[in-house]
């Protein structure tokens, strides 16, 4: 089952006509989400969430997927460039100078269960000496390379820690930062303006989401009086997560781009990190 969750376009008729569109498409197993920028307007024409249900298998993931293309008409267009993050818990972080391509599967092993016939591909992080390794959605993969031709795909959390990593490279202190989605949220720790940990949890109650994080400061020796927490994604100040949170930690505030667009009027400004930061 496919639910709309947010779709906003454009009030100009023309931008879909304009030569330099750029189609950023993020995947998850539980949606999938997308919007059209125009490099020569420099804005976004369409945004679009779905909500996948029962996409629990590979096989259920592509026809859902399959079937959102065949509905939605503007997945059919041609673009410019088109890019793609995939969104998942199988991906861990490797130091640079310990990396070696032929050794993909060692590194997973450590931390989730790699079968066989799986595909493993790496992202180098920009401005950080680490390689994410990680398996990505390779049939939704195939399936675009049949649609668009070409495209670059990435690990959400590589776009996550460049993005991070350099927006906070000329501030002092220790920066933490989650990022939330439905059911699971993303860890990641500044320390000397280097990446100092990332790692992923699924929760599904406040309980569960407060111990993950009071445990990696404590893990870290970061004191919850002193440290800042910045919070990304599905998270709001009305919310129970933001409430327990605010019970522990000291200095909470939400993240906040230096520009955001126009037309996500309605949107909150920390939301959909990784999906608007691809283009």
């Amino acid at each position: 089952m496919i639910k709309e969750i947010i779709k906003i376009t454009t009030n100009n008729v023309d931008f879909l006509n304009l030569q330099e569109n750029h189609l950023s498409i993020q995947l998850s197993l539980d949606g999938f989400s997308f919007c059209i920028y125009n490099k020569i307007q420099d804005e976004i024409g369409v945004f679009a969430v779905y909500e996948f249900q029962n996409s629990d298998s590979p096989y259920k993931h592509l026809e859902l997927v399959e079937q959102l293309f065949k509905q939605e008409i503007l997945l059919q267009a041609k673009y410019k460039s088109v890019s793609v993050t995939h969104s998942n818990n199988l991906v861990t972080q490797v130091p640079q100078a310990f990396f070696n391509k032929n050794n993909l599967e060692n590194y997973l092993q450590h931390t989730i269960k790699v079968l066989e016939n799986d595909f493993i591909a790496y992202d180098e992080i920009r401005n950080s000496e680490i390689v994410n390794v990680y398996i990505p959605f390779v049939n939704i993969n195939n399936f675009l390379l049949d649609v668009y031709g070409t495209f670059i795909y990435k690990h959400s959390s590589t776009i996550l820690i460049e993005k991070l990593v350099s927006s906070y490279k000329n501030l002092e202190g220790d920066f933490y930062f989650v990022n939330v989605s439905k059911n699971n949220f993303e860890i990641i720790i500044l320390k000397n303006k280097k990446l100092e940990l990332y790692n992923s949890f699924s929760f599904t109650t406040k309980e569960d989401f407060i111990y993950y994080i009071l445990f990696t400061a404590e893990q870290l020796n970061l004191n919850p009086e002193e440290f800042n927490l910045i919070l990304i994604g599905d998270i709001e100040k009305e919310s129970e997560l933001y409430t327990i949170l605010y019970q522990y930690i000291r200095n909470i505030k939400f993240y906040e781009p230096t520009n955001f667009p126009t037309i996500l009027n309605n949107i909150s400004t920390h939301s959909y990190f990784t999906l608007l930061n691809q283009y």
